[in-house]
C-alpha cells in the first residue's frame, strides 16, 4: 500500500518536458503529498518537473529535503534552494541518501538521470538491499515502453516474475498514492 511512507523521494527531470500536463503532474504531486503529510525528498533542483514539485510541495506547507551534488549545484540550482538542503560529493552519495531517507520512490518522467535512478532503486528492491516501494507516475504514457521492457525481462527470463511486484505504476500522481 501506498498510504504509510513519511518520505517520499521523487526522481524527475530538471526540464519541463514538452507538454504542460507534465509540470501540471509534478505541481499535483508535490501538493498531493504535503496533504497526506508526507515528506518530499528529491535531487535539489528548482527547475524543471523538480522545481515544480518541490515548490508545489513547499507551498502547500510539506517539508522538502533537496539532496544534490556539488558537481551539479550550478546546473540544476537556479534561484533558492528548495528546503533543507543536504550537499554532497557525487552521485553515488547522493543515491545513498535518498535511500536511507526514504520510504518510498516515485518517478515522474524525466531524462536519463531519472531513469537510471527509477531502475537503480527497482534492482535494490531485487537485491533486497531494501524493501521499498517503487511508484511510477505514468504521465502521457510517458513510460509505456520503459514498462514494456520490464514486462520484455520477465518473459526472457533475465527477470524472475516474482519481481513484477518490485514497482507500480498509474496514469497520474493522485491514482498512484492511491494504490
Amino acid at each position: 500500500s501506498l498510504s504509510m511512507p513519511l518520505r517520499v523521494c521523487v526522481f524527475a527531470g530538471s526540464r519541463s518536458g514538452n507538454d504542460p500536463l507534465y509540470a501540471e503532474h509534478a505541481a499535483a504531486l508535490g501538493k498531493e503529498l504535503a496533504s497526506r503529510g508526507y515528506e518530499l525528498v528529491y535531487g535539489g533542483g528548482n527547475i524543471g518537473l523538480m522545481g515544480a514539485c518541490s515548490e508545489a510541495h513547499q507551498a502547500a506547507g510539506g517539508k522538502v529535503i533537496s539532496v544534490i551534488p556539488d558537481p551539479l549545484s550550478p546546473v540544476e540550482l537556479t534561484g533558492e534552494s528548495v528546503g533543507h538542503v543536504f550537499r554532497t560529493k557525487d552521485m553515488h552519495t547522493r543515491k545513498q541518501i535518498f535511500a536511507t531517507l526514504a520510504d518510498m520512490f516515485i518517478a515522474l518522467p524525466g531524462g536519463l538521470g531519472t531513469m537510471e535512478e527509477l531502475s537503480e532503486m527497482i534492482c535494490w528492491t531485487q537485491l533486497g538491499i531494501h524493501r521499498k516501494i517503487v511508484g511510477i507516475v505514468n504521465t502521457l504514457s510517458f513510460y509505456d515502453h520503459y514498462l514494456q521492457h520490464l514486462d520484455h525481462c520477465i518473459a526472457t527470463g533475465f527477470t524472475r516474475a516474482k519481481y513484477s511486484g518490485c514497482w507500480c505504476s498509474a496514469a497520474g500522481p493522485v491514482e498512484l498514492l492511491d494504490r
